[in-house]
């Protein structure tokens, strides 16, 4: 797939022309002309007139044969939100496929909501429903962000953070479970750039490395394998290609493993007719070189759930480098290339919608599950997890293919495979043995759920914490919802009672009326038993009325004095960052035995005197006091506000080997990520190492992981371990 765009029409009338099929030229021509005239004046941050990128767009899509509509809905996806055209005269000039087209990705961009969660959340149910309206949709806006990335460097470092991790988490995703790999690895990459530019630039710099002995390596071995396999007629095809950035970026930092220790680095394909022949070229390539124990994986016979098919195996070769082999057909490599978009690229193409494609079950019943989440974590935890690209395969003992995300339990499999046999599962055997209720199954584990045949036996309440896809979450609740609704009353109106009074609010019924609105409940025994069965957050209605009421008081309140104000303004600054359940505008100091960061789970002390002492969950004082009678009502929940600006001091530990460049190394680890070291001590230990004592100034703790890992991979270091020194 080329990755040159487009800039002019005249280059892309010449792209269609050079098509090996039937285009409208006039009409694709008729649509760039509405929108050059709509977009005139406007011009993109890069400078470059706005016309170039829906241009780039409909040449991406073109890459995919994608039909004369698409093209032409490409060429006016912006014009609809960002000029005086209307959908109306869109329809009566291009038709009704066009202007369908052109709204679901339109609004697909329009999400005016409160808070990131909400947007995510409502931007995600926009994208699914544009999707089970006409497929196209999404695959222009797949295009669109495409070309949005590749073209990100004009924007201001916050914006490109920003659309690469929205991208990272949505987008390429969602790629991926059309299959669309291409489009899928290339947004991984260039969103890696800008979320972490110092690792990929590593990565990079490794790959340029070794790129001369790379490429003489797989063409060694392109020619090997073409000499065993000449009698397979017509001649098959092998490529070689080396793994994306991002996935050996993931690797490298996110397992922690060597360069040196991926596999799958270098690849060579092989592409043959037939399904047969797959499995003789399997036997062939076996022969020629040493497969690598449990690193073969057979996708023809189990695909993946967006119809993926390949023959997987790592070999080692007589030079001791570990490469991969794929085999597969014409049509799996095409699929596998193209996904959804190769039935336009080598077919007719779908007629749009999927309401009868059975490949997009996928589709309806994220929606489904989203019409009946309480929440709205409910709904950006499904598309996390529902589309994850990581999946594992498991069998039932009839030997029934199950397709999982990873991470997934035995409670998940057993709703996967009935909403009954979830709900009466007693136990579960994993390879004939019995495991407990939170086994993480494993590819080719076979599973037998065992269940009760007794009348009213259903699921524990703390398989909503076990479980790992919103199928098995939402039928769990779906069950106490139904058959235990006067327990939840009960349960719920206990919890919300409590919680007002711990937090001194008046048991108001009007408060509570609103409440169960907000959530599209139409009683407040229906807000209780959301509560009751898990469906609603708590938290998050306390929170909501807290800043109703405390709105209400300040409507009510007389005028307070300056020196009140800065009195407040004083105490909420003290707990910026932090928030106390039950509490507010208390005072904030963070425990120096643990030196609790952004991103650490944490709790709070209640200080005589002090405010409030927060620590890191895991802390030994937590530990060792959290159950002492003295103290016990003294801890009280905490959690991180969210993400601002302010600096936290940690000290990191460093054992390393005694060298003179150690000092050198560390320093430019820490200073290639921009952080400024506080303080650095450093002493000989009695055996002959050095232990180095720094004390940074970071954001959270996922840049001190970040820190961390670059500093184990220094030549010489034993340990890194992060200390409770302030």
């Amino acid at each position: 797939m080329g990755t040159t765009d487009v800039t002019t029409i005249d280059e892309l009338v010449a792209k269609v022309n050079s098509l090996d099929k039937q285009y409208d030229t006039e009409k694709i021509i008729r649509a760039y002309e509405v929108a050059d005239k709509a977009h005139e004046g406007q011009m993109r941050t890069s400078g470059d007139k706005y016309i170039t990128h829906p241009l780039a767009v409909a040449s991406i899509l073109l890459d995919y044969c994608m039909d004369t509509d698409t093209v032409c809905a490409a060429l006016l996806h912006d014009v609809v939100e960002d000029t005086a055209v209307t959908l109306d005269n869109l329809r009566k000039q291009f038709g009704d496929d066009v202007a369908l087209m052109v709204d679901g990705v339109t609004k697909i961009g329009l999400v005016p909501l409160n808070s990131k969660e909400e947007q995510q959340a409502e931007n995600i149910r926009k994208i699914l429903m544009a999707m089970s309206k006409d497929i196209r949709v999404i695959i222009i806006k797949l295009a669109d962000r495409l070309h949005n990335m590749r073209t990100l460097g004009p924007r201001p470092p916050h914006k490109q953070r920003k659309t690469s991790l929205e991208t990272m988490s949505i987008y390429a995703p969602i790629a991926h479970r059309l299959g669309m790999n291409a489009i899928k690895e290339e947004m991984e990459d260039i969103s890696i750039h800008y979320l972490d530019p110092y690792g990929c630039s590593e990565v990079e710099r490794l790959l340029d490395l070794h790129k001369e002995e790379r490429d003489n390596f797989i063409d060694t071995i392109k020619f090997r394998i073409r000499e065993r396999i000449t009698d397979i007629k017509p001649e098959p095809i092998i490529e070689g290609r080396v793994k994306s950035i991002y996935s050996i970026y993931k690797k490298v930092y996110l397992k922690n493993k060597k360069f040196e220790e991926i596999y799958d680095i270098y690849a060579v394909r092989v592409i043959v007719q037939s399904v047969i022949e797959c499995y003789n070229v399997l036997g062939v390539i076996h022969d020629m070189f040493r497969p690598i124990p449990y690193r073969f994986k057979d996708y023809i016979a189990t695909p993946k759930p967006n119809r993926y098919q390949s023959l997987h195996t790592t070999v080692i070769g007589r030079e001791g480098i570990p490469f991969e082999v794929q085999i597969r057909t014409v049509e799996m490599h095409n699929t596998a290339q193209y996904g959804v978009a190769a039935h336009w690229k080598y077919k007719a193409g779908l007629k749009g919608s999927v309401a009868g494609e059975k490949r997009f079950d996928w589709i309806r019943q994220l929606l489904e599950r989203q019409q009946e989440a309480d929440d709205v974590e409910q709904i950006t935890d499904a598309i996390k997890t529902d589309l994850a690209p990581d999946e594992v395969f498991v069998f039932s003992p009839k030997g029934d293919v199950y397709s999982l995300p990873m991470g997934s339990t035995v409670i998940d499999f057993a709703y996967a495979i009935h909403t009954q046999v979830g709900n009466k599962m007693t136990g579960a055997k994993v390879n004939r043995r019995m495991v407990s209720f939170d086994y993480q199954v494993k590819t080719g584990d076979i599973i037998e759920i065992l269940t009760s045949g007794s009348p009213g036996y259903g699921p524990n309440r703390n398989w909503l914490d076990i479980a790992k896809t919103t199928e098995a979450k939402g039928k769990i609740r779906s069950w106490f919802k139904k058959e235990r609704r006067d327990e939840n009353i009960e349960r719920g109106r206990e919890e919300l009672e409590r919680e007002f009074k711990r937090n001194n609010i008046p048991l108001d019924e009007s408060l509570l009326i609103d409440a169960a609105h907000r959530q599209r409940l139409d009683k407040i025994e229906d807000l209780y038993a959301a509560i009751g069965y898990g469906g609603v957050s708590l938290s998050k209605i306390i929170q909501r009325i807290k800043e109703d009421e405390l709105r209400r008081q300040k409507e009510h309140a007389p005028a307070r004095s300056a020196a009140d104000s800065i009195q407040e303004s004083n105490s909420r600054s003290r707990s910026k960052g932090i928030i106390i359940e039950g509490v507010d505008n208390c005072l904030v100091k963070f425990a120096q035995c643990c030196n609790p960061l952004p991103g650490d789970p944490i709790i709070g002390f209640v200080t005589r005197g002090f405010g409030v002492s927060i620590h890191k969950q895991d802390c030994i004082n937590v530990i060792n006091n959290m159950e002492s009678e003295d103290n016990k009502e003294r801890w009280i929940k905490a959690s991180w506000a969210g993400v601002d600006d302010s600096t936290y001091r940690a000290t990191v530990e460093v054992i390393a080997e005694n060298k003179t460049s150690l000092l050198a190394d560390v320093t430019m680890a820490i200073a290639a990520n921009h952080i400024p070291v506080h303080e650095m001590n450093m002493h000989q230990l009695k055996n002959g190492n050095t232990d180095l004592a720094i004390t940074i100034e970071i954001a959270g703790v996922e840049q001190l992981t970040n820190v961390m890992t670059r500093l184990k991979k220094i030549a010489g270091v034993i340990s890194v371990e992060r200390t409770g020194k302030q």
